[in-house]
């Protein structure tokens, strides 16, 4: 069965990314895995690393049910597709690369949450671009 992989972050861009690509899995019969990732928050300069003090299954654990609350939120049940969701401890970039290996196809928004307001493209959708092992669909909000 053909795969398609989504990177979703709560974003308007992802959202639209993740009906696309759901879209795009009924007109090919394929799966979809959607990727949420997330990273142990740190401070840098500081010297300190807060995020060691928290248990990192409760983190994972809030980024699994963020991922299923946006997908319920953006698709519903969708019982016509098969949809994987998980959770990835890296950073967006790494995680949607990594699982698009041996993909069909990798699905980013335009922007995510970071970066300035402005780009017309941002950090992670460019390094999906640019390094992504499989075709690679870039998807704006509103478009």
């Amino acid at each position: 069965m053909a795969r398609i992989v989504v990177g979703i972050d709560g974003s308007d861009e992802s959202k639209a990314a993740l009906r696309w690509a759901v879209g795009e899995a009924r007109l090919r019969d394929a799966g979809v895995t959607v990727v949420h990732a997330w990273t142990l928050p740190t401070y840098i300069g500081l010297g300190v690393a807060p995020g060691a003090m928290i248990d990192p299954a409760l983190l994972r654990e809030a980024a699994e049910e963020r991922a299923a609350k946006e997908i319920h939120e953006v698709i519903g049940d969708a019982k016509d597709v098969h949809i994987e969701s998980k959770a990835v401890e890296a950073t967006a970039a790494r995680a949607l690369i990594e699982e698009a290996d041996g993909a069909d196809l990798l699905v980013v928004g335009s922007r995510g949450h970071g970066g300035f307001a402005g780009l017309m493209l941002g950090s992670v959708s460019q390094q999906c671009a640019a390094h992504g092992p499989c075709p690679v669909v870039i998807v704006r909000s509103g478009a």
